[in-house]
């Protein structure tokens, strides 16, 4: 385990942290700031060619809040992460980022937005030719940030993800898990307030994948990280929506079991098939739903 000063960005107390991810995790936080969406879809609609890959797509993932997009392949999943950053634009709708319209938003405008949002690719997407270290800090050598401030910051994402002593190895000498952490350190370079995870456990082994998942519930208990996380595995919805992160007296971040209730309020679940959404709601009611293919999927997983 390591120590709440390690791995906090703000690094509060740990008995303040405990608190207060207890607080937004089970109950609704009355900030003014919180009004105000991190991302959020107007009726958005996206077709390529006669093919429909968004049916007039709404929805908001809210500040601290983590929004799993469920799904099989071809339902759009991804297609609302590459909007998001810019990638796409929709024929038709509107798409917020922090209360910022960015939907006709050019390349340079949408660079600055992207500084605003981490992104965690499916395969980690690292450099091959470049060590750990150049990897993490590389969006701090473009900024043109001095060596002597990189170094600690680059040290600090490690930390959080438990890899600083793979410091000066390569790509080719880490696990697939280890390249997915990697990943989620160089996200995480600048402090993004908003966090999107591309099925960032695919291909990796059940406790590899526990400990993305565990990332995850960090970011979004004690550092009120807003994301969006699309996955096709059931597993990560359970992790995500039955536990939660605190720091117990110690020092050491843990992860308790949420009890009684089968959801965290901050942490709500939407499906997705052939590009409409066919459910949006917690895990609780997502296991209780009539539709034939939720039941399907649910099986299946």
């Amino acid at each position: 385990m390591v120590s709440s000063e390690e791995i906090h960005f703000s690094q509060p107390p740990p008995g303040e942290v405990s608190k207060n991810a207890a607080a937004s995790t089970f109950a609704e936080v009355d900030d003014a700031h919180r009004i105000v969406p991190s991302i959020e879809f107007q009726d958005v609609l996206l077709a390529f060619d006669d093919r429909v890959v968004l049916n007039r797509l709404s929805f908001k993932v809210m500040k601290g809040e983590t929004k799993i997009i469920l799904g099989g392949s071809g339902g759009g999943k991804s297609t609302i992460i590459k909007l998001v950053l810019g990638l796409l634009k929709p024929d038709e709708g509107r798409i917020l980022v922090d209360g910022e319209d960015i939907t006709d938003y050019n390349e340079r405008q949408m660079m600055s937005v992207r500084k605003k949002i981490g992104m965690v690719f499916q395969e980690g997407a690292l450099f091959d030719s470049l060590s750990v270290y150049d990897n993490v800090a590389y969006r701090l050598h473009e900024q043109g940030m001095p060596e002597e401030e990189v170094e600690p910051e680059v040290r600090r994402m490690l930390r959080f993800v438990n890899l600083e002593d793979a410091i000066d190895k390569m790509p080719s000498e880490l696990s697939g898990g280890m390249r997915r952490r990697v990943g989620i350190a160089r996200a995480l370079i600048g402090d993004p307030k908003i966090v999107l995870f591309d099925e960032p456990t695919a291909g990796l082994d059940p406790p590899t994948a526990r400990t993305i998942c565990e990332l995850a519930m960090k970011l979004r208990d004690l550092e009120d990280v807003s994301s969006i996380f699309v996955t096709h595995e059931m597993n990560n919805l359970d992790y995500l929506c039955s536990e939660y992160a605190v720091v117990n007296e110690e020092g050491q971040v843990v992860f308790e079991v949420e009890g009684e209730r089968l959801c965290l309020i901050n942490t709500k679940v939407m499906m997705m098939r052939d590009g409409n959404v066919i459910f949006s709601g917690t895990d609780e009611r997502l296991r209780k739903a009539e539709d034939p293919y939720i039941k399907k999927f649910l099986r299946g997983h």
